[in-house]
């Protein structure tokens, strides 16, 4: 079996030979300090992103099997972006910079944390109906059609590789900001609902478009990121009701064309989101961030059953420390696997204080322990 076989195997239930290896891409800043060192090239740093071929370069020096944001990619969203471009500087240095997604945003001096927003151009139904509606309609430039043909098919790759089929509230909390598009929800509901539905119409079409040329995805995969450590950055039942239809009719979509595991990647405690992604066809929880609420799959197989996959799960924590703690956290992986449906990942991009000798080792007990 290749490792592509190993994985679908795995989330469908089927013999298997042995577990994959597998992870979730680096932060810019981690590539960079392991290129100081001299474990990987400048140019594997600079080139590298998830699934191209410095991140399967990357991922062969560490000991890994693939990356599982392998993913065919498409502009689901605005399109043309805004021009970025400087709003006012600071006397310390700092910057206010307007993005492309039309967020002022203010970036620090070798600041690495997620930037502070300042301001939000789309604030009401004017500047919805004229900066961003517009932006948000489907045509076929939001496709790299040449990209998609250089898709070898299924049967000559040894990974799976995914459709990104977008973000239905991810994206649109991004482009609002969490207190503006809380104002929304209670001041203009029915701004809300449009936005939404232009948001899912074009998830939508983009992905039928896709798959209407190509038949050889292994799975559909959704990002999010709308939970933090104490859950939902919004109300499930708002989600539930709102939101969930358009799940819905995407995993339908890719269901008819034979794509029958969905994956969503979302951070944070997503205990409370679940029931409105499980229900409406996503079946693949990823990257189960492990953090301080303790994630694991364990109590949603028990609520969901066998149904209810997962992808992660592995706390990336253990990269800064010693040994000791990789070992116990693969034993702890290893009770998980037992479940089935299940393949561990490290739970978010592996971070600046991860030590390249300990990410090595981590691959390697991995393989260790999940050999066949």
């Amino acid at each position: 079996m290749n490792n592509r076989q190993r994985a679908l195997a795995i989330l469908n239930y089927q013999p298997y030979d042995q577990m994959p290896v597998v992870h979730f891409g680096f932060w810019e800043e981690t590539l960079a300090k392991w290129a100081q060192e001299g474990h990987i090239t400048q140019e594997e740093a600079r080139l590298w992103g998830d699934g191209n071929e410095a991140d399967l370069s990357i991922t062969k020096k560490l000991g890994f099997d693939f990356n599982w944001y392998s993913c065919f990619h498409w502009e689901s969203m605005l399109l043309p972006g805004f021009e970025p471009h400087l709003v006012r500087e600071h006397p310390d240095g700092s910057r206010e910079w307007m993005n492309a997604d039309g967020v002022v945003i203010l970036q620090k001096n070798d600041a690495t944390a997620i930037p502070s927003e300042i301001e939000h151009l789309l604030k009401d139904r004017r500047s919805w109906q004229e900066h961003y509606l517009p932006r948000m309609q489907w045509s076929p430039e939001r496709v790299d059609w040449e990209a998609l043909k250089r898709l070898p098919p299924k049967e000559q790759r040894d990974h799976p590789i995914g459709l990104h089929c977008g973000s239905l509230w991810g994206r649109i909390r991004d482009i609002i900001g969490l207190v503006g598009l809380s104002y929304l929800m209670a001041d203009a509901p029915s701004l809300v609902d449009e936005i939404l539905e232009a948001t899912g119409e074009l998830c939508y079409q983009g992905a039928k478009a896709i798959l209407e040329q190509y038949n050889g995805f292994d799975f559909a995969h959704f990002w999010e990121d709308i939970c933090y450590r104490a859950g939902p950055l919004v109300s499930p039942a708002f989600f539930y009701r709102k939101v969930g239809p358009y799940y819905r009719r995407i995993t339908e979509l890719v269901n008819a064309h034979g794509i029958h595991i969905v994956s969503l990647d979302c951070d944070g405690q997503i205990d409370k989101l679940i029931p409105t992604w499980f229900e409406n066809g996503v079946n693949t929880m990823f990257p189960i961030e492990v953090g301080v609420w303790k994630a694991s799959i364990a109590p949603w197989r028990e609520r969901f059953g066998k149904e209810l996959r997962g992808v992660g799960g592995a706390s990336k924590v253990v990269l800064a420390h010693d040994h000791a703690a990789i070992d116990a956290e693969v034993e702890r992986l290893r009770r998980l696997a037992d479940l089935g449906g299940f393949i561990p990942c490290l739970d978010h991009r592996i971070p600046p204080d991860a030590k390249w000798e300990n990410v090595q080792y981590y691959a390697d007990r991995m393989r260790e322990a999940f050999r066949g």
